[in-house]
């Protein structure tokens, strides 16, 4: 009974790695489609979220029915209520994504309203913390959860510098600007969201490995 329990516990880690895997690209095209301008791509993954969207009930509905099943106590518990928030998080990454496509899409048939220097800088802040919170939750590597939670006050404080310069320097000036500017404002926003819920994972983690709540608690880290 237990080899059995433990191989659907297995199964609940290959799709939350799987779930992993579709946001990670879907934040990559997103960034990209910014980057080139390109309405296809934003629209691929505007399209596509729907396949996420039903991975998302799949998980949910394993981790209840494993709940009801077994009734499952202590570390695997914890894994299992574990996996059913990080598969929300990701979903609300994924939705993120396509909040930035829409941005894009807005964008694309506009001329550029300045060089893109600092928006890349927070996508690859952003990436980087999906992919260690992921990460740390494959290899339930704390230490790595840590260094993800860290990470969300320099998102914060690139953000704010984008949209300090998007309003100060455009649109105080040049009201004109802001079918170009806001756009801006918002993906930057969309990004620094997808960092918070990287953070919600790490805080995850941590509680699954160690059973300590930090969330609220970020002096603890």
């Amino acid at each position: 009974m237990q080899r059995h329990f433990d191989e659907e516990l297995k199964g609940l880690h290959k799709e939350i790695l799987k779930m992993g895997a579709f946001v990670q690209e879907a934040i990559h095209k997103s960034i990209e489609s910014l980057k080139n301008r390109d309405k296809n791509q934003a629209q691929e993954v505007i399209t596509t979220d729907d396949k996420i969207d039903e991975l998302e009930l799949v998980i949910d509905e394993h981790c209840i029915d494993l709940i009801a099943r077994h009734q499952p106590m202590a570390s695997d518990l914890r894994f299992i209520t574990t996996g059913m928030k990080i598969n929300a998080e990701l979903e609300r990454i994924a939705d993120l994504a396509v909040d930035i496509c829409q941005r894009v899409l807005e964008l694309v048939d506009k001329p550029l309203l300045k060089p893109l220097i600092d928006t890349p800088k927070l996508a690859v802040i952003c990436q980087e913390m999906v992919r260690d919170a992921i990460d740390a939750f494959v290899s339930r590597d704390v230490a790595l959860a840590k260094k993800v939670a860290v990470s969300d006050a320099e998102a914060d404080k690139l953000r704010n510098f984008i949209a300090d310069e998007l309003v100060n320097d455009y649109l105080a000036k040049d009201p004109s600007t802001a079918s170009r500017a806001v756009p801006l404002l918002l993906i930057a926003r969309h990004l620094e969201r997808i960092c918070d819920h990287a953070t919600n994972i790490a805080e995850d983690v941590i509680y699954m490995v160690e059973a300590k709540v930090v969330k609220h608690h970020k002096e603890e880290l």
